[in-house]
């Protein structure tokens, strides 16, 4: 694979490496000052819904307002500290979207016709606390991200084990359907949500000694350009680990970022369009195949086929409330706390958390969501094009890509586009396991960010004495 600006053996061609010589400025004090942005935003929309259920400025809004100034600042020290030629974007964007998160979960905290009802928003905060600790762990221990690439191996080997654990518990310790989560001393723990993270690790470890293989060509089939048999054995592989995936925890969501972030990075590493159609034909064709022979996948399936259809219990379905919920939004929403989204069900707050955002901020703060999103994924791709080192570049194409597919899929799904999988929406629903792993993820990126965008020394002039210049 020819990656822009790298000679086939890595080395920075001169061109490149006289523009990476200049430099970009340190953009902390503009990073400084979009948190400040990413902190009041939240703040303000607590205020307006307090307001707005209750009559009066919430009596917590000055913890909660201090509360994530400080997370914020902790954040922004650490990357001041320890990657100050980082991007100045990610961590407002990861910031102002955790933050929006947590008013929307508050709001349907006091909503309390839905259940009886445990504090999850206070609860999300302090996972939120652990996630940025998680994420200055990062800055100060990873001194470089292609370290990483020593562990390529055993990174395959720990999303396995993260993968399969959920699967061999019993009942009782990870149960919801689909078995993903792990129940101890009352935590509840999803092993997926670091697959995500540790998958892309060794994917591009795995890619930057086979791509070569992987991008020859021996025979066309139906217009597409195949590589050898030998050679389909890594996608076949992943393949099967998908529907095994599917027929031990019945986990569709899951299931569909692994073999999609697979597929994504070996488009990327091997620049050949003939494995994004081989790798969606395979997903259809496994999809079809446990589908019928799985309940909870079949059951999946009916629901996005009937959304409007009677659940069990005579009421309609969550994914049918979710729908009413976004067409009762409009365009402009009916405003923060005057929605009914706690119609929704138990899942309100976590699966379907975008019908509440629909409903009350409407088809345009939908899209503004969908933005910050972008954005974040955006950058995390533009990191990847900075990146000198081809590990580095299909590892940030790889938690980027991990990032968007999983708010696709749960977009999607909440939409009625494409079957609902039970993921989280990244920093916006509730869970734990999903705000500590994507405050991670960012964490990585920013590392790769910072070694991209550090100036490098001008190459030495030939003949002339490398101690004196």
């Amino acid at each position: 694979m020819s990656f822009p600006g790298l000679r086939p053996g890595g080395e920075v061609a001169p061109a490149t490496a006289a523009i990476v010589a200049q430099g970009a400025p340190n953009r902390r004090n503009t990073e400084l000052a979009l948190l400040v942005f990413a902190v009041l935003v939240p703040a303000l929309a607590y205020a307006d819904t307090g307001l707005t259920m209750d009559g009066r400025i919430p009596a917590g809004m000055l913890g909660y307002g201090l509360g994530i100034g400080a997370f914020a600042l902790c954040a922004h020290a650490s990357v001041r500290r320890f990657a100050p030629h980082a991007d100045p974007l990610m961590l407002p964007l990861a910031a102002l979207l955790n933050g929006l998160g947590l008013v929307f979960i508050w709001r349907l905290d006091k909503a309390r016709q839905l259940h009886p009802n445990f504090p999850a928003a206070q609860n999300q905060l302090i996972w939120s606390g652990l996630g940025i600790t998680l994420f200055i762990g990062v800055m100060v221990f990873l001194k470089d991200h292609r370290v990483l690439q020593r562990y390529t191996y055993l990174s395959g080997l720990a999303a396995l084990v993260l993968l399969a654990v959920p699967a061999f518990l019993p009942a009782r310790a990870s149960d919801f359907g689909a078995k993903i989560w792990i129940h101890v001393a009352g935590f509840s723990i999803q092993p997926g949500e670091f697959v995500k993270i540790v998958l892309p690790v060794f994917f591009s470890g795995y890619l930057m000694v086979k791509r070569d293989a992987l991008a020859l060509a021996s025979r066309r089939f139906l217009g597409l350009y195949l590589p050898r048999g030998r050679d389909l054995g890594p996608i076949i592989a992943v393949w099967a680990l998908s529907l095994l995936i599917l027929v031990f925890e019945t986990d569709l969501g899951t299931s569909l970022l692994f073999f999609g972030i697979f597929v994504v990075m070996l488009y990327v590493a091997t620049e050949r369009t003939s494995w994004i159609v081989f790798g969606l034909m395979m997903a259809g064709l496994g999809f079809w195949a446990v589908s019928g022979a799985e309940r909870h996948v079949a059951a999946r399936i009916d629901a996005w086929l009937h959304p409007l259809a009677g659940a069990a219990g005579g009421g309609m379905g969550q994914l049918g409330q979710s729908l009413f919920a976004l067409g009762a939004g409009g365009v402009a929403g009916t405003g923060l706390g005057r929605g009914h989204s706690w119609l929704i069900g138990f899942a309100a707050k976590s699966d379907f958390i975008l019908g509440t955002i629909g409903e009350e901020l409407g088809l345009a703060g939908l899209m503004a969501l969908f933005l910050l999103y972008a954005l974040l994924s955006e950058r995390g791709l533009r990191t990847a094009l900075a990146a000198r080192d081809p590990f580095g570049k299909l590892l940030a194409v790889g938690l980027s890509g991990a990032f968007a597919l999983q708010v696709f899929i749960v977009a999607g799904g909440v939409t009625g586009t494409i079957p609902l999988t039970g993921m989280t929406l990244p920093f916006i629903a509730q869970g734990g396991s999903s705000v500590i792993a994507n405050w991670a993820l960012v964490a990585v990126l920013l590392k790769i960010s910072d070694v991209a965008r550090r100036p490098a020394p001008l190459p030495t002039p030939a003949g002339a004495d490398p101690e004196r210049t």
